[in-house]
């Protein structure tokens, strides 16, 4: 008999599971996620499992680890500063492909350099000048490497990378560690990416790693990755873009383990964010695009999924334009009000405060608190005086804010980590309307009768009762679900031509929801069964099932969802190799050191197989799997020329997969 432990640390709970034989739940806990320091929410959160399933701490065998940090980090703008090499690039390539964007004003150097299609080298590289600029870095928190064609020849990135380890003591991430695929600017994409969550993932495998071992739990940790497969901790700490989507990821694989649904949609919301995914043959697909989180199209092999900035603890906007109004929410996450009056119950006197005020102000019910050091993260000097106004303890926003000027500095705050914004969210209305008790309802009753004294276009008040402005946001949090989930099911679909958010809100489609029948009878709807998983799945999704008419399936366990796909999973390890041809007769096989050429197509291929296989298996075994199993794919592309078949390129895929190696 065998125990397993998972734990998924998400954007607001952090959840527990322990597995019997990987056949039976024995027991689930939830603790809140404290982001100042993830291993107390973890610790406690584990602590409540053990307990709840009477088993000893010396007898689980493995433990397994899910994450929606790095999703959310990327949706919220957050992570370290980093410096990108970028080499052997167009100018104009880092606006064109979004590197500017991910980059957010950190610096980069633009070098010649890089490699051609075939691996052959067009231009040196000056490791002075690099040397030079790497020295003149301070603030980063890690580098990033990307090299024009480096999937083929990997030589300059190899060269810079050991460059910057002998100069500095900083990470670095070169592109084609994370990719073998070409297109250069999206692999310099995603290592910039990287680089920037590096800190945030490090520190939660550190802190989880640490729990476990005050804990008296001497069991190998794994990582889920963004497909759905498992990966050693320390695989995670040099690639923590591979766990963008993990925590989703893992909530398919625990949705098929616990419905052993085949064709459906899983929907999972969580704190800040809300996950769709298609389960087609019991099993997720993989974006063969690569996946998208936020504003950025990755290199990463993971789920099909999307995601939007959709979760119990999105910020409710009001909107202003028209005489009726109205509410919006997201993408961006705040701590809610019932939360941190629950951790703070000073702040009942700073609400009571603002509600006795006869003119409403622009930032009430809104409060700010640090949670993290400013060192070592490059800050402007506006940003450091704002920062110095923050407290631990949290104060009212207005308090903080001087000038509309530095509410700019506060969203950088934010997205560095070193504070949290609190405000309305969904999760308010859910107390005030008891759908949730665990928090202060008469702290959320307080803010959300501060926010409905903002005006309509009409003049009127957005909200006369705390009671009537919850239900506007609670059927607003429905209706944007319901809306993600029509735009998600159009993607899948093949008939259509036009963008899949253009007809999820068509006045036919949203019309037909509600059985339009006049002259014209329109009656549309989802014909898929949904999968709700969440903590609030129960309180939100029961009325999205009824908005789309569809079969909405809240299964037992769905709060933990995460934490199950997270000890259900297999180590699997997928690698890829190319052979392009230069010349007529000639066959490049293209390797980590670069090309090797072959007079024969079949050696090449032989060669390269026996390559990529022996490299799969030790990852696949470095990664802690057992009983390893490999699979072999070749695609291999060819064109006709005067009657004659020509090589153009072949592709080889192997993947290595088993389960983990558990402690006896």
């Amino acid at each position: 008999m065998a125990f397993f432990l998972g734990v998924d640390t998400g954007g607001t709970y952090t959840d527990a599971v322990i597995l019997r034989d990987e056949t039976e739940v024995i027991a689930s806990a939830k603790a809140l996620t404290t982001r100042h320091d993830l291993s107390f929410g973890i610790s406690e959160a584990i602590r409540n499992v053990i307990d709840k399933s009477s088993i000893k701490p010396k007898d689980i065998s493995l433990v397994s680890l899910s994450t929606t940090l790095a999703t959310n980090a990327l949706v919220e703008d957050q992570g370290g500063r980093v410096a990108l090499i970028f080499v052997g690039f167009r100018d104009g390539d880092l606006a064109k492909h979004s590197i500017n964007d991910a980059l957010r004003g950190d610096p980069v150097l633009q070098v010649k350099g890089g490699h051609n299609h075939a691996g052959d080298e067009t231009c040196r590289i000056n490791l002075e000048e690099i040397k030079e600029w790497v020295l003149k870095r301070d603030g980063v928190s890690a580098f990033a490497v990307a090299s024009q064609f480096a999937t083929r020849n990997a030589a300059h990135e190899l060269q810079i990378m050991e460059l910057i380890r002998n100069l500095t003591d900083k990470p670095v991430t070169a592109s084609h560690q994370l990719s073998s695929k070409l297109n250069g600017p999206r692999r310099a994409l995603t290592a910039v990416l990287n680089a920037r969550l590096i800190g945030i993932i490090d520190e939660l495998i550190g802190r989880c790693g640490a729990t476990l071992s005050n804990l008296k739990i001497d069991a190998p940790l794994m990582v889920v990755r963004g497909d759905g497969a498992l990966i050693s901790a320390s695989e995670a700490r040099n690639k923590p873009i591979e766990t963008i989507l993990s925590g989703p990821a893992a909530s398919i694989v625990g949705a098929k383990w616990m419905t052993k649904l085949n064709l459906g949609f899983v929907s999972d919301i969580g704190g800040t964010t809300t996950d769709v995914a298609l389960l087609k043959d019991g099993r997720p697909t993989l974006d063969a695009a690569g996946a998208r989180v936020g504003n950025f199209r990755t290199m990463v092999e993971a789920v099909a999924m999307r995601t939007t900035g959709l979760g119990g603890d999105s910020q409710v906007h009001f909107l202003s334009e028209g005489l009726k109004g109205g509410v919006h929410l997201g993408p961006k996450r705040l701590v809610p009000i019932s939360l941190l009056a629950h951790q703070e119950p000073h702040i009942h006197d700073i609400l009571d405060e603002q509600l006795r005020t006869a003119t409403p102000g622009e930032y009430d019910g809104k409060f700010i608190r640090l949670i993290s050091s400013p060192d070592d993260h490059g800050l402007q000097s506006r940003d450091l005086k704002v920062l110095s106004r923050i407290e631990r303890t949290a104060k009212s926003l207005r308090s903080v804010i001087q000038t509309r000027i530095e509410i700019k500095s506060i969203e950088r705050l934010v997205s560095r980590g070193l504070i949290q914004v609190a405000g309305v969210t969904p999760s308010d209305a859910s107390h005030v309307l008891k759908k949730m008790t665990t928090w202060d309802a008469a702290a959320a009753e307080k803010a959300i009768l501060l926010f409905g004294r903002r005006r309509k276009g009409s003049g009127d008040l957005l909200g006369e009762t705390a009671e009537g402005l919850s239900k506007m946001i609670i059927n607003q949090l429905q209706r944007q679900t319901a809306s993600f989930l029509l735009e998600s099911a159009f993607h899948e679909e093949e008939k259509f031509d036009y963008p899949a958010e253009e007809l999820a809100n068509n006045i036919i489609m949203v019309q037909g929801l509600s059985t339009h029948k006049n002259i014209v009878k329109i009656d549309t709807g989802l014909n898929l069964p949904v999968v709700g998983l969440g903590a609030s799945a129960s309180s939100y999704y029961p009325a999205v099932g009824d908005l789309l008419k569809c079969d909405m399936i809240l299964p037992q366990h769905s709060d933990v969802a995460n934490a199950i796909g997270a000890v259900v999973g297999r180590i699997t390890r997928r690698v890829q190799g190319s052979i392009t041809a230069p010349s007529e007769g000639q066959f490049r096989a293209h390797f980590p050191d670069g090309p090797k050429d072959f007079l024969n197509e079949e050696q090449a291929l032989d060669c390269l197989e026996s390559f990529l296989v022996e490299k799969a298996i030790d990852q696949a075994r470095d990664s802690g799997a057992a009983d390893i199993v490999t699979k072999v794919s070749r695609n291999i592309k060819k064109a006709k020329a005067e009657a004659r078949e020509m090589f153009v390129e072949a592709i080889l895929t192997v993947e290595a997969s088993g389960r983990p190696r558990i402690s006896q």
